[in-house]
Formats: structure tokens, sequence, C-alpha cells
């Protein structure tokens, strides 16, 4: 059953399969006992009929029972228990639900306790007890339903337990109402306690004429209450297996079904009953069945293959099922005695000796009168008839079933009911469901057929039932045989054994097999097995049939012993054997000639070993003697120079002796005479010392005097005018707070008046330049009339009117220019009075600002005290709540990705030291890459851990064994200790080079500062030479489309080959254009540097001559320049100053490098030369012999360099022309394509448009977005993409290049159907960036292009998906890419985790480098200028950490590196979303940091500290606010931080002061405000420090607050990460591969 439903499974999601399974358990509990031959007895039969739909889905079950042993109920047999059922109950019957059943222990109830033991060996009746009931809820059956079939079980225990006391000479009796276990009985029941007391001893007799109730004797109302609790539990067991069928019901068609039928078999003990009559006839009719089934298959066999065959009578045992149901049979004899109204047994047994005395079946015992033998097909069973009768009939009293009937439990009353009504819905033909009850009034009950029919008719029927469905199916049979009858392990008893295959019929089907052809091949088979055995010749023919006889032929001479079948060779016994012998035969020989050859060659290889061995021994030794007799001739000539060399001393040493004496004797008698020279000298020496001390004495005494007295003047000036400025200080701090009120939140407001302004300025240019034109206007106007009066008085002189009309008109133009004068005037008072008014309203509305901020705040707090009733507040707080439990479980969630890549981490490692332990058992050599393995490693190996080396040592000494652990134990902790050395010396090794490079950098930074603002002269060079570049770069993709272009409009338009050359020739004119303008563009460069070079010079004598003033002329011409201008062309001047000036040191520093280069080969010179005199000098001393063979040994090792230096230099050279090659193959390609295209181009216009339309065919079936390679490709391909990838190499191309490709990959694996590829391929994609993130740990660039990419590649399978949830953004064409056969879900869940652990790497890669930058730029760093000269007090003689130092930091060098992760975040495509968690993640680490540094340091907490961290924050939100990260959360992650800084700056005397302190820092916990408090220093010695009183005051407006404990925030906790769904917008068939990713085997579908 269980192979049934693990294999077909249910079509629907109701999981019949378990339902099915879960009958199992159940139907054991109430059906199986302990018997003296097996513990788990199964005590009735049971047919399960399994079905199955068309796709051989399990769709339902259907089971059938037969004869239940009900007297096991009621009696069992010694070291025998009752149904399990019982036993289970009463182990459970401690438990709260089962009180009120009144049970104990199973040894104080009567019907479980007769056995004997009540406990099973190996079996605990609890539990199995927890399994039954979960099988009952898994099949649906209700918990009250349960509670009465328990209270059912418990009632029948206890009716079992029932005091029944005699009366009256024993022919009546009675049951005491106060019995315990009768209260029990009727309280579990539900029926009334007077009722059943009463009927359980009295039976009532109904007449024709009167009723009458009569007693019964003790032994009547022992036999009625069995009867009674056998009934009750039959009845039980039918509802349970109708309940169990209902529940396996199925109303789907059924396509066909197995029928499993677990029965029992040949039963024979020392007192056989009725139940064992009926078992062993079931036995008979399955065997007749077994024996026509499987003798008829064999024969069968044979006549299909064609093989002669006589048949083979075998055993019949349809005489004894005769015997059994035939007419007059033993059941039918058995129903008529029940007929009989006093029936007997022993009547019954005497009716079966004198009918079937003659069978010969059937046999009656010597010594006995109620016995009869059955002779079986297994064994002649002896049979005792007591008893028959009575369970023949199964009687119950009608009296007690209608008190069960009126039970107030539904379900105990529904037991009961007429089966008449139960009879259509059990039609599962129970061998026990039929029950007779006996009754006074025999006419009313015989209109009810079915009690008629007796538990044999029944049993009979349901037998043939069964029958009819095992000949309508193919039936495969499991036999069980028993080792032996003590139930014990590895105890095999022969006898018992070879009866139970008796009597299973295993031994006739051997012996029909046996007298057949019990071996059999089918010709394929047996060719293959024994073509050892043929014949080269044989094996050359195609007829593998032919073969196959010619070789038993020739093996085989009987021809009796196999036989030819039409697809299968037969065999005797025992001729697959001889073959078999004959097969090994063949391969030992073959073997032996093997090992022969072998042999040989080892023996070979050991004798050149050797022969080897003694030459080198000769070879050492003669060497030894030369080597030795050089030795005495070096000491001879070592001795001769010895003698020379002494003997020359000794004359030497004499020679000196008396020269030295000379010398002496001359130098006493010089010094004699220069002594009294330097004496005279002396005395006059010392009288000048004495007169230049006294005068120096007298002028210094004079100096003193004059220099204290200027000191008490400049003392008195310099207290006055410190006095004076410490006032105005002290006014300053006064006022300080109150300047910062009233500036809070007026800077948006200053700037947007500012604009107005700027607006109205412009208004008034926009006037003016009107006014200026008006102006122009109306000069030319008036020269015009000037003109024409001239014109008109030479003309018309004597007209006087016309002039004096035009002298009017004159004046009337001069009237109204004097008039637009005055308006222009007009407007420029105007203009200053609504300025002068908008200052004044910039003002009011300051004030009012102010006073309306004031207003809010109140409202504010008044709306927030009376405002959101309690269900609004408690909504926001389960919102909260909410989101704070899923941010906990996603964080839990990380966490144990995160573990679990650590633990797999340390796994790797374990197993490469357990690799390296296995190797090497002895004397083991540490590797010497394991340093360099474990700390290129994220995660902490196991060489860091001593307790992990101990563990290690532990389970070593376990698995190798005590001596050889003990031996390695040592070197092992000692290899360990070297690893963490070596680790140590690498640590402090990479600290000295980036204290190295810091140095570098310093100097570097020095060197900008003694150049004036040089990095702003470089910006701005950088800046012009960009714009530069990008308008040339402009200029070639404009001139490069219109190639384009022009070669389009040729190839459409021409039609002949002349167009073609023109095309050509166009195109070759326009790149020598395109290269001419390139040199006109280099030198117009090279002549504005010369002109500037100049300018610079000029500029530099002319800065000598003349200083610049604000009224500056220039000589060029004679009108005055503003000084604004001048300024500016003063500051150009200097910016062409720097730059001549940059060029200068890059050339200087260009030839120091050279010079240096040149040193460094002059030095490699000097060394080659020593080495080759040193060479020189050794080949001098030797042998000429040795001479000749040094020689050629340095030649050699010269010309092997000199090979190796000539190899590397061809292979850069191959692979340049390899490269070379491919690109001219592509242009060739490309040109050919060309040529092509253009030659099929015809004359008629039709012809052009169809080939233009099979053009754009081919386009669109050319490229679909698919990559196909071949599998063995796949290494070079994760290679090329990601192991040996650089991201600089695709940086020039579509983001996350490298996700697109592994997709299209997957997409044509998923294309094609290659379940094997798409696992294969994203399996070894996760390895490999495993592997890469792995080597690249500590490199920010390289781990955020692959976090970018693994994001891609998974929004990539969930945008392909299929799934509409993911699709909606897609346009059709995407629709198109999507996966086709298969479902990546569980691949994409690996992706996610690995995500999760490249996020986690890439924020600890960040942190690391940030984390020695915080301290140093945000709280210590002079961002502010001024602030460091005032330091808190007690400092100011210390050297704190704000000094400059070697580790110290600017802010700016933070805001550089935050950067730089933004740009490469941005540049590598990576989600926005996660850049955004990224820095909040960051920001969170820089304000924890700072903050906790802020708490642990004194010398911060002071007010200027507050103001400068101030800046420092809003340095980082305008950063923020600059990178378009507002919405990131990562300026709230600052918020702690920004409130220390308040609180160093806010006033803190008075209880207001405390309020607003409670009232701002609602970010800062109680002990962190209090510490800040604590620590607070003053500035200078007029501040005063925090008082306690007002740190209480704090401390009691803080109460309320439920903060945590701690002090220092946590810098290591890890915000969960998201990952939004974000699709792609980049169809897969518009990406390019580039050359440079080696892909040239991806073939484009």
């Amino acid at each position: 059953m269980r192979f049934f439903a693990t294999v077909g499974g249910s079509a629907s999601e109701t999981n019949i399969e378990a339902k099915v399974l879960a009958s199992s358990p159940i139907m054991e509990a109430i059906g199986n006992a302990k018997t003296t031959r097996n513990d788990n007895s199964s005590r009735f039969g049971k047919y399960i009929q399994i079905g199955f739909d068309k796709r051989y889905h399990i769709i339902g079950a259907n089971m059938r029972t037969y004869l239940l042993e009900k007297s096991r109920v009621v009696f069992q047999a010694e070291d025998e228990r009752n149904y399990h059922i019982f036993y289970q109950l009463c182990a459970s019957a401690s438990l709260p639900e089962f009180k009120e059943l009144g049970l104990t222990c199973a040894e104080d109830f009567f019907y479980t306790s007769q056995g004997g033991d009540t406990s099973i060996e190996g079996v605990d009746d609890a539990d199995d007890f927890e399994k039954t009931r979960h099988a009952f809820t898994l099949l649906g059956v209700k918990e009250s339903h349960q509670t009465t079939i328990f209270r059912i079980i418990a009632a029948i225990l206890h009716l079992g337990n029932l005091e029944i006391q005699g009366e009256r000479d024993g022919d009546a009796c009675s049951v005491s109402s106060e019995d315990e276990h009768l209260n029990n009985f009727c309280g579990l029941l539900g029926v009334e306690h007077s009722q059943m007391q009463h009927w359980l001893c009295h039976r009532k007799l109904i007449t024709t004429a009167e009723t009458y109730v009569k007693n019964m004797s003790v032994q009547q109302v022992v036999n009625a209450r069995n009867a009674l609790a056998k009934h009750i539990y039959a009845q039980l067991f039918n509802w349970i297996v109708q309940h169990i069928n209902k529940a396996l019901h199925t109303t789907v068609k059924q396509h066909s079904f197995i029928g499993v039928l677990d029965i029992y078999g040949f039963e024979t003990f020392e007192v056989n009953s009725f139940e064992q009559f009926c078992i062993n006839y079931a036995n008979e009719k399955l065997q007749q069945q077994f024996n026509s089934h499987v003798f008829k298959l064999e024969q069968e066999e044979y006549m299909k293959e064609g093989i002669p065959w006589t048949l083979i009578d075998f055993y019949d045992n349809q005489p004894c099922i005769d015997l059994i149901e035939a007419k007059l049979g033993i059941l039918d004899l058995l129903d008529e005695e029940c007929k009989v109204p006093k029936g007997t047994d022993q009547n019954w047994a005497q009716k079966l000796y004198d009918r079937h005395a003659s069978s010969q079946h059937f046999q009656k015992p010597r010594m006995s009168n109620t016995s009869f033998i059955v002779l079986h097909f297994a064994d002649k069973v002896e049979y005792q008839s007591e008893g028959f009768l009575e369970k023949n009939r199964d009687t119950v009293y009608e009296e007690q079933i209608n008190i069960l009937k009126a039970s107030k439990y539904q379900m105990v009353a529904d037991l009961f009911q007429d089966e008449k009504d139960a009879a259509p819905t059990t039609s599962v033909g129970k061998g026990t469901s039929k029950i007779s009850v006996r009754s006074a009034r025999p006419v009313i009950k015989a209109a009810n057929k079915e009690h008629k029919k007796t538990v044999g008719h029944q049993f009979r029927n349901s037998l043939h039932l069964l029958m009819e469905t095992l000949n309508a199916t193919t039936p495969h049979y499991v036999r069980c045989i028993k080792p032996n009858d003590e139930k014990l392990p590895f105890k095999f008893d022969p006898k018992r054994a070879v009866q139970q295959l008796r009597a299973c019929g295993v031994l006739e089907t051997i012996r029909i097999s046996a007298a057949g052809f019990p071996s059999r091949w089918s010709y394929h088979d047996f060719f293959n097995r024994y073509r050892v055995l043929m014949k080269k010749r044989d094996l050359s023919k195609n007829d593998k049939k032919q073969i196959c006889q010619t070789l038993l032929e020739d093996l085989i001479k009987d021809p009796d012993k196999f036989q030819f079948g039409r697809t299968k060779i037969f065999f005797r016994a025992g001729q697959v054997a001889y073959l078999e012998k004959l097969r090994a035969d063949k391969f030992r020989a073959a073997t032996i000639m093997i090992q022969k050859t072998v042999r040989g060659w080892l023996q070979r290889v050991k004798y050149k070993r050797l022969r080897r061995a003694a030459i080198v021994v000769q070879r050492y030794t003669r060497g030894h003697l030369a080597r030795r007799l050089a030795e005495h001739l070096r000491r001879t000539r070592a001795a001769i120079i010895f003698q020379k060399q002494y003997r020359m001393l000794r004359i030497l040493r004499a020679f000196q002796r008396v020269r030295n004496a000379t010398v002496t004797i001359q130098a006493f008698a010089r010094g004699m005479f220069v002594r009294r020279i330097y004496r005279k000298i002396l005395a006059e020496h010392k009288a000048i010392i004495l007169q230049k001390y006294a005068r120096g004495w007298l002028a210094r005494t004079r100096f003193r005097r004059v220099r204290g007295a200027t000191i008490v003047l400049q003392c008195y000036y310099r207290r006055m005018k410190a006095r004076q400025e410490l006032k105005a200080l002290k006014i300053e701090a006064r006022s300080a707070q109150h300047l910062k009120k009233l500036n809070i939140g007026m800077e948006n407001k200053v700037v947007q008046l500012q604009r107005k302004i700027d607006e109205q300025n412009k208004e008034y240019k926009l006037l003016n330049e009107q006014l200026s034109t008006l102006a122009s206007a109306h000069s030319s106007e008036v020269e015009k009339l000037k003109k024409e009066l001239v014109q008109y008085q030479q003309g018309h002189r004597g007209d006087g009117n016309q002039l004096v009309s035009l002298q009017e008109e004159m004046e009337h133009l001069r009237l109204e220019l004097e008039k637009a004068l005055g308006e222009r005037k007009v407007v420029e008072d105007s203009y200053v009075k609504e300025k002068d008014l908008l200052r004044k309203r910039i003002s009011d509305l300051e004030e009012e600002n102010a006073l309306l901020k004031q207003e809010k705040e109140e409202l504010n707090s008044r709306i927030l005290c009376q405002s959101q009733d309690e269900f609004a507040r408690n909504t926001v707080e389960e919102n909260i709540q909410m989101k704070k439990e899923l941010e906990e479980e996603r964080s839990r969630y990380q966490n144990l990705v995160k573990e679990y890549s650590r633990l797999e981490q340390r796994y790797d490692n374990l197993r490469d030291e357990m690799t390296i332990i296995k190797q090497a058992p002895g004397h083991r050599r540490n590797p010497s890459n394991q340093s360099s393995l474990e700390s290129d490693s994220n995660y902490p190996s196991i060489s860091t851990s001593e307790i992990g080396d101990t563990e290690d040592v532990i389970q070593q000494v376990e698995e190798v064994g005590m001596e050889k652990a003990a031996m390695d134990m040592t070197l092992f902790l000692k290899l360990q200790k070297r690893v963490r050395e070596l680790e140590q010396e690498r640590k402090k090794l990479q600290t000295h080079l980036e204290r190295k490079e810091q140095e570098s950098k310093k100097s570097q930074v020095i060197e900008t500062k003694t150049e004036v603002t040089s990095d702003h002269e470089d910006f701005a060079y950088n800046s012009l030479k960009r714009q530069e570049l990008e308008s040339e770069n402009k200029k070639l993709k404009n001139e490069l489309n219109e190639l384009r272009k022009a070669i389009a409009d040729r190839a459409t338009q021409n039609n002949s080959s002349n167009d073609i050359q023109d095309g050509y020739n166009l195109l070759l004119n326009q790149l020598k254009s395109a290269n001419e303008e390139l040199e006109v563009r280099k030198e117009e460069v090279l002549i504005l540097r010369t002109q500037i070079m100049k300018a610079a010079q000029q500029k530099e004598t002319g800065k000598n001559m003349e200083n610049i003033t604000t009224d500056a002329s220039w000589p060029n011409s004679d009108k005055h320049i503003d000084q604004e201008d001048a300024i500016e062309a003063y500051q150009g001047m200097c910016e062409t100053n720097r730059l001549l000036e940059a060029q200068l040191q890059d050339q200087r520093r260009e030839h120091e490098e050279e010079v240096e280069a040149l040193k460094n080969e002059v030095d490699a010179m000097k060394e080659e030369l020593e080495k080759q005199q040193q060479a020189f000098l050794q080949t001098l001393q030797l042998s000429p012999e040795a001479q000749v063979e040094f020689g050629l040994q340095q030649e050699i090792t010269r010309l092997t360099n000199e090979n190796l230096d000539l190899k590397e230099v061809l292979e850069k050279l191959e692979k340049n022309e390899k490269k070379l090659k491919k690109q001219l193959k592509i242009y060739m390609k490309k040109v050919q394509d060309f040529e092509a295209s253009q030659a099929t181009v015809p004359a008629e216009r039709r012809q052009h448009e169809r080939n233009m339309q099979v053009a754009v065919q081919r386009k669109e079936k050319d490229f679909q977005g698919m990559l196909e390679y071949y599998k063995e490709d796949e290494p070079l391909l994760i290679r090329n993409l990601i192991t040996d990838l650089k991201p600089q190499t695709v940086s020039a191309t579509v983001p996350c290049l490298p996700a697109y490709i592994l997709y299209m990959c997957i997409r044509h694996a998923d294309y094609i159907n290659d379940d094997q590829k798409v696992h294969s391929l994203l399996t070894s994609t996760i390895n490999g960036i495993k592997k890469v993130l792995k080597k690249h740990n500590d490199d920010f660039q390289m781990t955020s292009f692959w976090l970018a990419n693994t994001c891609r590649l998974l929004h990539c399978l969930k945008q392909y998906s299929g799934d509409a949830g993911f699709m909606t953004q897609n346009t059709p064409k995407q629709n198109e890419h999507c996966l086709k056969n298969f479902d990546l879900t569980e691949y994409r869940q690996v992706l996610s985790h690995l995500s999760i652990q490249i996020y986690q790497q890439l924020i600890k890669i960040a942190e690391g480098i940030l984390q020695p930058m915080i301290v140093s730029a945000v709280l210590e760093n002079e961002s502010i200028q001024g602030l460091s000269g005032v330091k808190p007090m007690g400092y100011r003689n210390r050297s704190s950490s704000m000094a400059d130092g070697d580790s110290s930091y600017s802010l700016d060098a933070i805001i550089r590196q935050l950067n730089m992760f933004h740009s490469v975040m941005c540049d590598q495509g990576l989600d926005p979303e996660i850049v955004q968690q990224v820095f909040k993640q960051l920001f969170y680490m820089i304000n924890a940091v700072a903050l906790n540094n802020l708490l642990l340091r004194k010398d911060v907490c002071s007010w200027s500290t507050g103001m400068q961290l101030r800046f420092n924050i809003s340095q980082l939100e305008e950063w923020l606010r600059g990178k378009n990260l507002q919405q990131s959360g990562a300026a709230q992650m600052l918020e702690p931080l920004i409130q220390a800084a308040q609180l160093l700056q806010l006033k803190k005397k008075t209880s207001e002061d405390a309020e607003a302190i409670c009232s701002l820092c609602t970010s800062l916990t109680t002990q962190q405000i209090v510490k800040i408090l604590n620590l607070y220093t003053p500035v200078n010695e007029f501040e005063e420090r925090v008082t306690v009183a007002f740190i209480r005051d704090i401390q009691t407006h803080l109460q309320e607050r439920n903060d945590p404990p701690q002090l220092l925030l946590d810098f290591k906790h890890m915000f969960p990460v998201l990952f939004p769904f974000n699709p792609s917008s980049i169809t897969m068939d518009s990406i390019h591969l580039p050359a440079s990713l080696h892909l040239e085997f991806l073939n484009k579908v």
C-alpha cells in the first residue's frame, strides 16, 4: 500500500494516498492481536481495492473484511492478548481527556488479563495510540465521534468486570446496583442503569397467550454478557470500516484498480474451533486459484514458445472444497443444525460422521466423539465441535439491544439500528456484519430474511465474491514464511519452514518447474553474456539466433538439455551453471595472461631502477676520492704560504722596533720646544677672555633692564585688550542662542526673497534696455529730421512756413524726449522705493514666520494631546508592530542565510584539512598557500580558533585511533601556531604598506597645498579639455551617421558597379578629411600652448614691473577697465601660469622617472658584470676540463633565458596575430556581404522590393534572443563570462551584460527541453560566482558588479517565467522570450540567497573601508576654520586625536569614498532600491561609530565639537540631496548624531532648558543624554559645567520613556535587505556580444 501510494500519488489535493495509508494503523489497532505465533496477528480478513484514473493516479479505495474473531474480545488463550486498542486505551488512561472513562492499567480488567502478560516487548502502546488517533483525524473522524468510540471500548472493559451474584441455588442471579463497573458502563453508553441491571439477569419469553420474564442462571448471565460485549465490538468494528470506506470513496469514474488481499494463512492449533475452520476453508479456495493460475501460466509459456511439452498433472483440492461447501456438506449440516430448536454440537458432529465417513478428506478421531478431522491441502486438522453452533448463530438478546438503541448518545443508538436499513450502505461484504437476534416472537422476526443467514453462510457468499474478483483480475502472490514459532530473531526452524512451503504450494511449483526448463534466456541477453565463448568467425555473422545455436551445439552435447524457442532459449537444471563455469574459466585464462605481462613489466622496471642506483653510487664514490686528493693538494700549498708569511712577519717586526725607538726620541724633543711656546700663548689668551666676559656682562645687564620695562608695558596693554575682547565674547555667547532660534527655518525664506530681488533686477535691466532702445530710436529719428530739414532748407529756402512747422515738430520731439527721461527717472525712483519696501517686507515676513512657527508648534502640541481616539492609536500601534515583526523575521532569515554561508565555508575548510590529514598520515608539512587561503576567505576558518583545533583533534582520535592522533596532535597545533604567526606578519606588512601609501598621499597633498588652488585649476583645465573632446566626439559621430546614411542611400538607389565605386571613394575621402582635420586640431592645440607660455612669461615680467590697482589702465586702449574685469583677467593669467607649472612638474617627474630607470639599468648591468667577473675568477681556479664544462653551463643558462624571453614575445605576437586575423575575417565577411547585397540588386523596382522584403525577414529570423553552446564548452563559458571576467571589460556595454547572456543560454536550453543542461548551467553559474567572490573578498567593484548581475539574472528569471504577476510591464516582444518548459522557482530562491550573501559581503567591504575614517573625519577634522583654537578646559596642553597625524582623514575623504561607491554601483547597473539600502546601512554605521566615540570621549563633548559636528552632518545631508537619495532613509539614520550635536549646543541651566532637551532629543536614550551631559566640558573658564541638579531634572523628565538599557549602539547591526522586482526594458534580440569577451563559441539562434 505504501508503494502504491508513493508511486501512484493522487490526482487531486485531497491526499487520498495518505488516507489509504492511515487506514492501516486503525485496522491494526481494532483487528490485530498478539497470538502464540505472532505479536501482531491479523484476526480478520481484509481486501482493499485501490482505484486509479486514466493517468494512473489514486482516486479512491474500498475495503472488505472477512470473519472478525469476536470470541477474542471475551476470551484469550495463555500468552495471548485481546485486540491492541484495549491496551492502547489503558496505556493512555492518564491523559486529561480520558479521566471520565474510569480506566486503569490493563491487568485490572478481566477481558485484557486472561492471557497473562499484557505487554509486548519493544512495543509502546501509548505511542501507538497517538498514531491511531492521528489516523482517525486524517480520515475525517470528528473529535466527538473519536470520544464516543473510546467510550464504547472502555464500556466493554467495564462490562467484563461486572460482579454477578448467584441466588436460589443457582437458578437466579443479580448484579449489585452499587457496582462501580456497572455505573461506568451505563454512564459511558448513556443507557438507563436500572433497566440494564434488570435485563442483564433476566430474559423475556413471549407466547401466543402471554409474556413471561424468566430468571437466568449465573452461567447464562455470563454467556449473555459475553455475547453483548462481542456484539457491541462487532458493531463498532463495522461502523469504523464503513466510515473508512466513506472517507476513501470517490465520485470520479474509475479506470482500473489494484486489489490487495491481506487474509489469514493456514492455521492449526492444539484446539481448533469455528474460526480456524473458516480460515482454512478460505485458504483452500485461494490455493485452488493459485494452482490453476501458476501452473497454467507455466505451461502456456512453453506453448507460446513452441517447445514440445507434455502436460503435467498437479494436485487439485476441489474434493476438499466440495466436502465443506457442497450440498449437505459441513456448512450445510451446520446451518441445518442451527435451525433445529434444540440442536447441539454433539448432534451435528454425529451427523457429520454419518454423512461423510466415506470421504477421503474426512476422518473421525479414535478417542473423541465431538471432534472431526479434515484433510486439507497443507495438513490434516482436528476441529472440536464445541461452540460451532453458538458461533454460527451469533445470538444476542433483543431486550439488551433495545436498551442500547435508546442511548442518549446518537452514535451509540445508530450502531444498533435495524440492519435492514444499514444493509444497503454496507455493501462491502463483511463476514461478521449480520447478527441473529433471538426473540420470543419468531413470527414477527421471520419476515426479516437477513436474520436467517448464519455466519458460515455469509462467509461463504463473501468468499465467492472474492474469488470472482480474483478470477477477473491478474493476481500476484506474496508468501510470508515464519522462521520459527518462538518469535525469536536469528533462529531458523527448517521443519517449520518446509511445512509452510508445502502449505503454500511452493514445493509443488518447484516440482513443476524442475520437470520442465527452469532457466531461460532471451537471444539478445544470451549473446551479450556468453559472447566471450564464441569464435571470431561466428561473431562476424549477423544472425544472433544462429550464433547462439552454433555455440550451444558445440558446448552442450546432449540436445535434451536445452530447447530453442521463438524468442528465448530454455535450459534444464544445471546447464546455466555449466555455461557460467566455462565463462569464468575463459576470464581466468585472460586474467593470468594479463598478470604475467604486468609482473614481467614490473620486474624490468625494478631492474632498471637498481641499475640506475648502482651507477649513481659509483659516481658519488669516484667524486669523493677526487675531492680528497684535491683537499691534500690544497693543504700542501697552504702550508708553504704560511711559512712564507711567517718569515716575512718576523723580519718586519724587528725593523719596526728600531724605527719606533727613533721616532720616540724625536717626538719627546720636539714636544719640549712646542710646550714652551704654548704656555706663552695660553697666558695671553686668558687675559683676552677675562676682558670679553666683563664687557659682555655690562651689556647684558643694560639690555635686561630695558627689556623688563618693555615687557611690563606690553602686559598692561594686552591685559586691557584681553578684557575688552572677553566682554565682547561674553555678549556674543549670550546672544548666540537667540540668534539661532531666530534663524531657524529662515534660510529658505531668505533664498526666496533673494530670488524675487534677482527677478526684479532682471526686470529693471529689461526696462533699461527698452529705454536705451527708445533713446537710440529717438536720436536716429532726430538725425533723419535734421537731414531732411537741411534738404528742405537747400531746396526751399523761401518756404518759411514749412520751416516753422519743422521747428515746431522738433520742439515737440524734444518735449517727448524730456518726458521720456522724466518717466525713466520716475521708474528708477519707484524701483528704489519698491526695493526698500521689499526689504521691509522681508523683515516683517521673517517676524511673521517666527510667530507662525510658534503658533504651529503650539497647535501641533494641542492636536497631539487631544486627537486620535483609542481605536486609531491601536491600529497604528498594530501596524507598527506588524512592520517590526516583518523586519525581524526578514533579518532572522537573512542572518540564517549568512550563517549558512559561514557554515558552508567552514565545511569547505574542514574538508580541505581532512584531505591534508588523510594524504599525509605521518610527518605532515603545512601547505604554503594555507595562510593565503585563510586570509582570502570571508569567514573565520578553523585555523584561527584553538577550540576548533582541539575539536578536530578529538574527532581525529575517534576516526584514526588513539596512537596516531596522539602523534599528530602536537604537530597539528604547531602548524596552527605557525599559520597564525604568518597571518600576523601578513597583517603587519599590509598595515605597513597602507601607511606608506598614506604617507605618499600626504606628501602629494602637501605639494598640492603649496600651489594655490591647483586642484581647481586642474579641474578647470580638465573640464575644458573634456568639453573639447566631447564636441569633437559629437562631430565625429555626426560624420559617421552621415557616412552610414550615404552608404545606405547608395545601396538602395544605385544599380551599377560605378555607384559602388563612388561610395567607396566617398568613404575614403571623408576619412582622409577627418584625419586632416584631426591633424589641424593638434596643430592648433600646440599653437595655443605656445601662446599660453608666452602670455605667462609676459605676465610674470609685467607683474614685476607694476601692481594691479582698482583703476588699472591698459596700454592698448585709453579706456579704464572695471575692477571685476581686471580681476578676471588676472585670474585667467594665473590659471595659465599654473597650468604651465603643472606641465613642467609632469615633465620633471617623467625625466626623474627616466633617470631612475636608467640608474636601475646601470645597477643591473653592474650586478651582471660582477657576477661575470666572479664566474671568470672561479673558472680560472678550475682545471681546463672543468673550465670548458662550466663555460658550457653558463652559455646554456644564458641561451635558455633568452629562449624563454623570445617565447614570451612570440606568444604575444601570436595572440595579436590571432586577434588581427579575427578582425580581418569579420571585416572581409562584412565586405563580402555588402558586395553580395549590391550585386543582387536588380534593375527592376518590383524585384528590388521583393529582395528588400526577403532581407527584412532574414534579419528577424537570424537572432531570436537565444544563444546556443555545446556541453563541452560550458566550463569555457563560465571561465570567460564569470571567473576571469573583469568589470572594466564590459564597462562600455549594456549594464549587467553577463546576466543577459546567461539568461539567453538558459532560454535556449529551455527551448530544446534539456533539463540537464539547465541544471548544469545554473549550478556552474552559482558556483562560479561564489568562487569569484571568495577570491575578491575585499574588492568593492567586483562584489558590486556580481551583485548587480545576480539581481538582474534573478529579475530575468522572474520577468520571463510566464507568471502573470511578473509580466505586467512586458512588451509583446518580451513575452515571446518567456520560458516554455521549465519552472525555475527553486533556482530563483537559490539566487535570492546568493544575492543576500553578496549584499552582506558588499556591506562588509564598504564598512571596512569607511570605519577607520569616521572618527577622524566627523568628530576630529576641522571643517570650520577657527574652531581648533577653542579647546576644552584641561586639554590645552594635551595632544588629542584632533592633531594631524598619520591616521587623520577629512570629511572630503569620506564624501569622495561615498562618491566612488555611488558611481561604481550606478555604472554597473545596480537597482536604485538596492543602492538606497546600501547607503542607509553605511550611514547607520557612520552614525553608530561617531556616536559611540562621542559617548566615550570627554575631549570631544564641547560646544565647538557640536557646531563642527552639525556642519559635517549638513555636508553629508547635502551629499544625499545631490545624489537624490532622500527617500532611502539614510538621513534618518543620522538623527541621533544630529540630536547629540544639538544637545552640545543648547543651554543647560533652567528647567525650561531641560524640557526643551527632552522634547528635542527623541532619538537618544536616557542613558546617552545623561552620559553626554556628564561628559560635557566648557570651552573656556567663563562657561559652567552641567550641574548635578540639572541632570537629575533631565532624569525625572525622562522617567516615562521605556528606553533600552544599552549605552552604545551596535555598529555591526545590519538591516534586512529587500530585492524588489525591477523588470528590464531591453529585449534579448537587441543585445550585442562584444569580441572582448571571447565568446565566439556561442551561436546566435
